[in-house]
């Protein structure tokens, strides 16, 4: 099950040594402000990049240990770190209402922020590795932000953490939010807002579906039990579809057997391709773009409904393409490029699934170890729980590639059989399973309608399936937002309707006022 780190109960806080110089500190802050400010470094060089912000990171580390200055009221921050800090504030005083609360929060994380540099090292390679090095260096960043306006500001002296605001405790709070911070209504229920969730957010993760929601007529947060438990039994629920990467970067924790897991494939027609206008023209009208970021499933089949169409486009002949764009059958065409039911031809199907099956080949050749390599190392070293998770993690990326190359190597044979055989293709009726019928929107390519997004989805879902996971997904709240104060994803989306209304399952949306915006 996904456990949450549980280290040792929070003493008050750590604070900073009255005999570390201020001037020094602001110092090495300033150099490390810089450093991560700096632009992105170029390939191959992101490590390095990672170790020289570490090692200004631990040096004002070093010189902040020390008996703590006490703080009496909070520090109205920029966004979405001023839950963070609030939490800081709240720590400090000994007689807060939610001292309980904060005394059962571990007192470090199993996040990457924690991570020593040779647990770090075991991610190389990884598709994870680039967002362990954008969120360390974007907290690092912001601490160093925050540190030199709390020492410089012409009020700094109200601010409550002038003298004890340390990375080790910026660390510590950013890390109990990122794992565990949910967006629920405001009490006029026009906006969202960021929380903690006493108790609730004690609960671990498992497989399920999400079934706590908000309920704005009572004010509170309710949560529906997956299962019947008994007394004194573990109580689970489900964050959301969140891959291993995903679980390892903002909640510390592997979960064995993810059903969820998934890994990433960016694919694109190039412009130089002969046909790129046409192909390009397809996908618009499939609501496609020509260059995504996809994503292999770690379940059967590997792709969804949406990197099916693209797939078939992008390996359509010129012909196979003026079908779909020209034609009374062109509309209907596009309408099945999602559905495995309805080939474009046993040739396309051939070439889409041997491109598939080289490209996954190709991704599995970057990494430095093997899936045997792995399995033997996990097994005959006796490895620290994060170096484990780490291990495990490379593993599971590589595991997934491997079965996507053989689920496509079985999918070219069969396709190639069927071509060989000459079988006659599948015929499309209005009323088959293209559509969904009943449904509002039924018109809509599959890939339009994106029932489950492209994190979740499989395949195109039944309508009693659609309906049921909508329905549980609906003011949904899932334990531990992935993106807040240092998320690894673009920091000016908005939320959207439905965002607004329940916490998000994957926690892809920050806040878009966020403190990277503030420290650059």
């Amino acid at each position: 099950m996904g456990k949450k780190s549980r280290v040792k109960t929070q003493k008050s806080g750590t604070g900073a040594a009255a005999s570390v110089s201020p001037k020094e500190t602001l110092n090495l802050t300033s150099e490390l402000l810089q450093k991560c400010s700096s632009p992105a470094p170029g390939p191959g060089k992101e490590w390095e990049e990672y170790v020289q912000i570490r090692s200004l990171v631990e040096k004002i580390r070093k010189k902040q240990k020390g008996p703590l200055y006490s703080q009496d009221r909070i520090l109205q921050a920029m966004g979405n770190i001023t839950l963070a800090f609030h939490l800081l504030c709240e720590r400090a005083d000994p007689n807060s209402f939610w001292q309980p609360y904060i005394q059962t929060l571990p007192s470090e994380y199993d996040t990457p922020l924690y991570f020593e540099e040779d647990e770090v090292r075991y991610l190389q390679s990884t598709q994870a590795i680039h967002d362990v090095f954008s969120q360390y260096k974007n907290t690092a960043r912001q601490y160093a932000y925050f540190y030199k306006v709390i020492q410089t500001h012409p009020h700094a002296h109200k601010l409550p953490l002038k003298d004890s605001f340390t990375y080790e405790d910026y660390r510590w709070a950013v890390s109990s939010v990122m794992t565990r911070q949910n967006q629920i209504p405001t009490e006029d229920g026009s906006r969202v807002t960021l929380a903690l969730i006493p108790l609730w957010d004690m609960c671990n993760h498992t497989s399920g579906l999400i079934t706590t929601g908000y309920n704005l007529e009572d004010d509170r947060c309710e949560c529906v039990a997956l299962q019947d438990f008994r007394a004194g039994e573990q109580i689970y629920i489900f964050y959301g579809t969140r891959s291993n990467a995903e679980f390892v970067i903002h909640s510390g924790f592997f979960f064995d057997n993810n059903s969820h897991d998934r890994v990433k494939i960016k694919l694109g027609v190039s412009k130089s391709d002969r046909l790129y206008a046409m192909k390009a023209e397809v996908l618009a009208r499939a609501g496609i773009p020509t260059s995504s970021v996809f994503a292999l499933h770690f379940t059967e089949p590997p792709i969804s409904a949406q990197l099916l169409a693209f797939l078939r486009v992008f390996c359509m002949t010129e012909e196979e393409l003026k079908e779909h764009l020209l034609g009374d059958n062109a509309i209907d065409r596009i309408f099945t490029l999602g559905n495995s039911e309805y080939p474009v031809s046993w040739d396309n199907e051939v070439r889409l699934w041997t491109f598939l099956e080289d490209r996954a080949s190709l991704l599995l050749k970057t990494y430095k170890t093997t899936i045997e390599e792995d399995k033997s190392f996990l097994k005959n070293h006796d490895l620290s729980a994060r170096a484990t998770m780490a291990v495990k993690l490379r593993l599971g990326e590589k595991e997934i590639l491997e079965r996507a190359v053989k689920s496509a190597a079985a999918n070219r044979e069969f396709y190639r059989r069927q071509m060989e055989e000459r079988a006659p293709l599948p015929k499309y009726e209005e009323s088959g399973g293209g559509l969904l019928e009943g449904v509002a929107d039924s018109r809509l390519p599959l890939v339009l309608r994106n029932l489950d997004g492209e994190a979740g989805a499989q395949e195109a879902l039944t309508l009693t399936e659609a309906v049921r996971r909508a329905q549980a997904a609906e003011h949904g709240l899932v334990n531990g937002e992935s993106s807040i104060p240092n998320g690894t994803r673009s920091e000016k989306e908005t939320l959207t309707q439905e965002e607004s209304k329940r916490a998000t399952g994957d926690a892809k949306e920050p806040s878009s006022d966020s403190a990277e915006d503030g420290a650059k």
